[in-house]
């Protein structure tokens, strides 16, 4: 459980630098949550040409709704 956590952990260290360097703020990881990836979303994804990558999906979710709250907050 330890490595597993430290993976998680490093995985997502270089999207916690990314948001720290573009909107000068502090950020952290959080791998104590569940990443709410439930059976039917994983259904609907198979059902789409290609090949598609849950973490890359989830990066760009979050780079995304970061850039919305960029510009309503601004």
């Amino acid at each position: 459980m330890i490595k597993k956590n430290t993976d998680k952990i490093l995985k997502y260290e270089d999207l916690t630098i990314e948001i720290r360097r573009t909107w000068n703020v502090k950020a952290k990881s959080d791998t104590g949550h569940n990443t709410g990836i439930t059976k039917s979303f994983r259904q609907y994804l198979s059902n789409i040409p290609g090949k598609h990558k849950i973490n890359e999906l989830q990066k760009e979710a979050l780079l995304c709704i970061s850039c919305i709250l960029r510009i309503e907050l601004m």
